[in-house]
């Protein structure tokens, strides 16, 4: 693995990175998840959030070598396939901010394939000083899982487009 992430940094022309700040305040919203449902494909999303709670942004085990990667919404939205479009895509982003970490709220089932996790995004602005936490809405990371591998990564900006776009509520119900 490791010589594999090595390979993915160099396409990317740099590092992945790695643990982006220790200063974490306790998450914000309760956790959520989806009531007596487990399945493989909600414990990867589990597993996968774990290691971004930590900071650690290093493994893309996880993914699937052709993954489709959309950023939607936010200050730079992006798309991209396969690992290195993905890590291109992103791998600023942590790096803007000291103490960048989020947290997920919860972790739905949405069908076999496809999980959602909601998050809450926290750090401060390196440049601007700007407290994320204080600003920003809920976000949310739809992952398409097939095969034990996220297929497709669609990281929101706003939960709640989110929701509009796969036709939930809040609280998990379809909308009236």
């Amino acid at each position: 693995m490791a010589s594999y992430t090595v390979r993915v940094a160099a396409l990317c022309g740099g590092s992945i990175p790695r643990r982006i700040g220790d200063a974490r305040p306790a998450p914000a919203v309760p956790q959520r998840d989806t009531p007596d449902m487990s399945s493989a494909n909600l414990d990867l999303g589990r597993s996968i959030y774990a290691d971004w709670e930590r900071g650690d942004w290093s493994s893309a085990d996880w993914a699937d070598p052709e993954i489709e990667y959309r950023y939607v919404g936010g200050p730079d939205p992006s798309s991209g396939t396969g690992l290195a479009g993905m890590w291109k895509a992103t791998r600023a982003w942590p790096h803007a901010w000291d103490g960048w970490h989020h947290d997920a709220t919860e972790h739905r089932e949405l069908d076999d394939d496809r999980v959602l996790v909601s998050a809450q995004g926290f750090g401060r602005g390196k440049t601007s000083g700007l407290e994320l936490g204080a600003l920003s809405t809920p976000m949310a990371n739809g992952f398409e899982i097939r095969d034990g591998k996220v297929t497709q990564l669609i990281s929101y900006w706003d939960r709640d487009l989110a929701f509009a776009d796969l036709g939930l509520s809040p609280e998990g119900d379809p909308p009236a």
